[in-house]
């Protein structure tokens, strides 16, 4: 991975830090924590342009997180709940989803903002963005400001760390693990949740 982040950093310089973080925030396996703290070791190096890596790297950022929000939007919340309702979708009930778009509604901009600087989350709260609607002036807004401090802690990190750029990564493993281990406990206790009610109502109804 840092090889090929290397390669990308070198050919194609604040460019490259943007088009990769584009890609982290689209398909999240792709650590910026990888590639910030590189491109603040090779901007003080002279290999990237100081000036403009951290807005190439912030309108990567912000232009990934659109296309999960279209998603979201796309997807739409009407269409997520008549999925709910069914009975092979064991993933969330009708319940959980309007608790989840409500407290979105009433604090959506805290969470995607709050959100731009927890490994892994970043990236995935656009969806539920894009399915509450949230206005885009105010996703693109907040999303660049959360963004931008993530971006510029990193670059800033790589700057200072110089050839030790990738203990970065080091620290911030066993966080990215956790969170993708809770992230899975939680899916799987809505499913089990979800499969345990269904057959409550199941024996319910049969009920003499």
């Amino acid at each position: 991975m840092a090889d090929w982040v290397f390669s990308i950093v070198d050919r194609l310089g604040a460019a490259g830090v943007g088009f990769l973080i584009f890609l982290e925030n689209v398909v999240p396996p792709i650590p910026s924590e990888v590639i910030l703290p590189l491109a603040g070791f090779r901007a003080r190096t002279g290999a990237v342009d100081v000036l403009w890596v951290w807005p190439a790297a912030t309108a990567g950022s912000v232009l990934g997180a659109l296309v999960l929000y279209a998603l979201g939007a796309w997807l739409g919340y009407e269409r997520l709940y008549r999925l709910a309702g069914r009975k092979w979708f064991v993933l969330s009930s009708r319940k959980d989803l309007e608790r989840g778009y409500g407290l979105f509604a009433e604090h959506g901009g805290t969470i995607v903002l709050l959100a731009r600087c927890v490994p892994l989350i970043r990236s995935v709260v656009s969806i539920p963005a894009g399915l509450a609607r949230m206005p885009l002036w105010r996703f693109t807004l907040l999303t660049a400001i959360g963004s931008g401090v993530w971006n510029a802690v990193f670059l800033g990190l790589g700057w200072l760390l110089g050839e030790n750029w990738d203990r970065v990564e080091g620290y911030l493993a066993p966080v990215s693990t956790g969170l993708l281990v809770v992230g899975a406990l939680v899916v799987l206790w809505l499913v089990a949740r979800r499969l345990r009610s269904r057959r409550g109502h199941q024996g319910v109804h049969r009920a003499p």
